[in-house]
């Protein structure tokens, strides 16, 4: 148990707690004395220490990808007020202003507009399809290349082509 308390100081500065990486390292402890050949000609202590760290370490992978997660309940920012605010809370918070409403659809027509002057009929169908605009249902890229009878590393060339041709328009 002593090895495992030394193998787990390595790991310390994870931020996760001395006593979940003991147990973590008690787990590969056990696994390598299970897993131990003596006809190897290495001694226990070094196999069975690198059986620990290799199972924090596994431990540290897995939690990394779950790190990212974010849940509704959880508070992500401060309003103006100083409250706390959480995801759900702004999910659930669709009301838009008329202001908003308006703007929004002002926008919406200069984007319209703008997609008519600048882009070229198969750029501003692929924006089309690919976005669901005008009533149409979003596709991904590989449906529209197929709809289309080209690659989809085409489709994504003339759509990122098309998207900063309206960029730089809005830029100006």
């Amino acid at each position: 148990m002593r090895l495992v308390a030394h193998v787990s100081k390595k790991y310390a500065s994870t931020n996760i707690d001395q006593d979940d990486l003991i147990s973590i390292g008690t787990i590969g402890l056990i696994k390598g004395i299970n897993s131990f050949n003596m006809d190897k000609n290495i001694r226990l202590a070094t196999y069975v220490a690198r059986c620990i760290e290799n199972e924090i370490l596994m431990f540290l992978r897995s939690s990394k990808k779950t790190k990212a997660e974010v849940y509704l309940n959880e508070p992500i920012g401060k309003d103006k007020d100083d409250n706390e605010i959480t995801l759900l809370e702004i999910l659930e918070n669709e009301d838009r202003s008329i202001e908003e409403e308006i703007d929004l659809k002002l926008k919406t027509k200069r984007l319209f507009e703008k997609m008519k002057e600048v882009l070229k009929d198969r750029e501003k169908l692929i924006l089309e399809l690919r976005y669901g605009l005008n009533g149409k249902s979003p596709k991904t890229q590989n449906e529209i290349a197929k709809s289309l009878g080209i690659s989809r590393s085409y489709v994504s060339r003339i759509e990122t082509k098309a998207i900063n041709k309206l960029a730089k328009e809005f830029q100006e």
